[in-house]
């Protein structure tokens, strides 16, 4: 469940609370880590990732780490503009573009970030370590491999045509209802009723 921080518009979102405790000469001491992913679901997002002795000074110590660590990610429509693979440790994971209506197909640890992000529609799938921390790690290494089209034509020196997931969005988006026709349908309505109106009078008399 994402809350909003302020009135930018940036929302944050408890991916995960790890406990730790350390046996000392009085008994256990415990303490809390809290991963947080912040973003403005319009192409920015951060990691957070901070320890504290209570779960709610964790999360906001958190939540401030994220907010710095903001950064812009590029996106298509309501995808990914191609597939990338991330890598953090021994986990893997593999972010797919999708067409509109697909949705997320992700656990939690995959959702948080994307849908962070903006991201509506992509197919995802993890190999390797399940841990949660790493798999969020990996997510990141995958959204900084993106590269948007101004990007790659820049490095080539050349212009590119539209890539199969440019198309496949612009195919797919609905299209706008025009409301032009039902408005000049319903005073030609109105018009022929008194017509009707007149000629059923001349009948009866």
């Amino acid at each position: 469940m994402s809350e909003r921080l302020d009135e930018s518009g940036i929302e944050s979102t408890t991916v995960s609370i790890m406990r730790t405790s350390a046996t000392v000469k009085g008994g256990r001491r415990f303490s809390f880590a809290a991963l947080v992913v912040v973003g403005d679901r319009q192409g920015s997002i951060g990691l957070g990732h901070q320890k504290s002795g209570q779960v709610p000074q964790a999360i906001e110590k958190s939540q401030r780490e994220a907010k710095r660590k903001l950064r812009k990610y590029p996106t298509t429509g309501s995808t990914i503009p191609h597939a990338v693979e991330g890598r953090f440790g021994a986990c893997k994971v593999l972010l797919l573009p999708a067409s509109p209506g697909t949705g997320v197909v992700a656990g939690a640890a995959v959702r948080a970030p994307l849908e962070m992000l903006g991201i509506r529609d992509c197919m995802t799938k993890c190999h390797g370590s399940t841990n949660t921390l790493n798999i969020v790690k990996a997510v990141f290494n995958g959204l900084e491999q993106l590269k948007s089209r101004e990007d790659i034509e820049a490095a080539r020196g050349r212009t590119l045509g539209h890539s199969d997931t440019e198309i496949q969005q612009k195919l797919d988006k609905p299209a706008p209802v025009s409301t032009e026709g039902d408005a000049d349908a319903e005073p030609a309505e109105t018009a022929e009723a008194p017509a009707d109106a007149a000629a059923n009078e001349a009948t009866a008399s």
